[in-house]
């Protein structure tokens, strides 16, 4: 493949529009903790925290009783523990199948992701939300929110691979869509179970966004450049 061949790959409207989504999630997450750092009380976090809960009764929120399981169990989907388990299986089926790139590629993106959102977490030092009674268990600060920024990094890091390695778009968009629905309703799940506020959730997903985005582009850069075989080849 000649360079004007790979350097037109990079100019593609797909890979325009990740970068342009990459630029464009970098410039959110940047507005957002601006604001947080700049802000006396985060007014408008505690106004939508109150009205997820009940006036009456703030430890409860709002919708029927089986919603605070059925958010626990989503909000699990994001933790440390499920997100370590589902990286260490991707990573021993790539590392048996001897594709030893891939399981670089996803092992980096995973653990960079988890040191950026501690180092993150300790630089802000924003502690959790204390205006409603929290719906599970927390240990650590609040901004982003680790859940929310580690799920985005994990399901669309291991989606992009997996888009990747797939020969139909169809397919594609199928695993992005899933990966991309996950880290949305695990987020979503952080402030409804009242342990974040909504910034928090939405710079961990912009944070989150613009790694995986990179890592996409890193994915797509090995491949184009022949050192990272997609499904047809493989299967030559």
């Amino acid at each position: 493949m000649g360079k004007g061949v790979r350097w037109a790959e990079f100019r593609t409207p797909v890979v325009l529009a990740v970068v342009l989504v990459l630029v464009s999630s970098g410039i959110v997450f940047l507005r957002v903790a601006d604001s947080v750092v700049e802000a006396g009380r985060p007014g408008l976090d505690e106004r939508i925290l109150l009205e997820l809960r009940r006036s009456d009764l703030p430890s409860m929120p709002r919708g029927p009783v089986w919603l605070i399981d059925a958010a626990r169990d989503i909000t699990a989907l994001g933790s440390l523990s499920v997100l370590v388990l589902l990286v260490s299986g991707v990573i021993g089926y790539f590392a048996l199948a001897r594709r030893g790139d891939v399981v670089a590629l996803v092992l980096a993106s995973a653990a960079g992701g988890a040191i950026i959102n501690w180092l993150m977490k300790l630089f802000f030092a924003r502690p959790r939300p204390a205006i409603v009674p929290h719906l599970t268990e927390v240990a650590s600060l609040s901004f982003p929110s680790g859940h929310a920024m580690l799920s985005t990094i994990v399901y669309l890091t291991l989606g992009a691979v997996l888009a990747e390695l797939s020969p139909r778009k169809r397919l594609k968009s199928f695993v992005l869509g899933v990966a991309l629905i996950l880290a949305v309703l695990v987020g979503l799940s952080r402030v409804y179970l009242g342990v974040h506020y909504p910034s928090d959730v939405l710079a961990g997903w912009s944070a989150g966004l613009s790694w995986a985005l990179g890592c996409w582009l890193l994915v797509h850069a090995l491949r184009v450049h022949g050192l990272l075989r997609d499904a047809r080849s493989s299967a030559e």
